[in-house]
């Protein structure tokens, strides 16, 4: 994993990313892995609040989001970093928060579909795909859908053109300084991120 997501992952980016100023990176790497066309993206507040009044062992996640498509179609999405154990635990508690803290918001929104995007650190599943997509049935109408990320089974060798997919994930990796640097010449969102990571650390101070 990218050295600069170490300690406390879900913190680090939650800080660099819960801004509208920063919503076109979130915007990019969703659109990127869902392949889906957004017109509009919100952040759903609640995130930060929370996270202030909780254990710091309590992880909520790295944004949750909002986005309305061109179809007109609304989602909720969530995406968090995962670590350790319990990874299953991990994912469907996370699903339940992002989907249920839906009903706190005081615009009259109406209830949506719900979808998240986890990245482990690990190997999990048995699939040899780097990205999977897991789908269960609900007594609701729509399906709880959880979208899995694993890092380790990504091969940057694969590609030296880098179309999008493969430029986050090498840059996600972190495990080749000559590719990240074609990535970020490249792609000026994950270029963006990275500078604000790279501000975040040097003006990191001890808690």
């Amino acid at each position: 994993m990218n050295r600069k997501f170490v300690s406390k992952s879900n913190r680090v980016l939650r800080k660099i990313l819960n801004s509208k100023q920063n919503l076109d990176i979130l915007q990019d790497f969703i659109e990127t892995f869902l392949e889906i066309d957004i017109e509009e993206i919100k952040l759903n507040p609640y995130l930060e609040i929370k996270s202030n009044h909780l254990p710091s062992e309590e992880n909520f996640g790295i944004a949750d989001v909002r986005v309305k498509l061109r179809n007109q179609d609304e989602l909720n999405i969530g995406i968090q970093f995962i670590d350790g154990y319990y990874a299953q635990n991990k994912m469907l508690l996370y699903y339940a928060q992002v989907h249920s803290n839906q009903l706190e918001y005081e615009d009259n929104r109406k209830i949506v579909k719900t979808i998240t995007i986890n990245l482990l650190d690990f190997n999990y599943l048995k699939s040899k795909d780097y990205f999977n997509k897991i789908a269960i049935a609900s007594k609701t109408e729509n399906k709880i859908e959880l979208y899995v990320l694993e890092l380790p089974k990504y091969n940057s060798t694969i590609t030296k053109t880098f179309p999008k997919k493969d430029a986050w994930m090498t840059y996600l990796c972190g495990e080749s300084p000559n590719s990240i640097s074609q990535v970020l010449k490249k792609y000026e969102k994950i270029q963006k991120l990275d500078n604000l990571l790279e501000d975040y650390w040097k003006n990191e101070v001890m808690e």
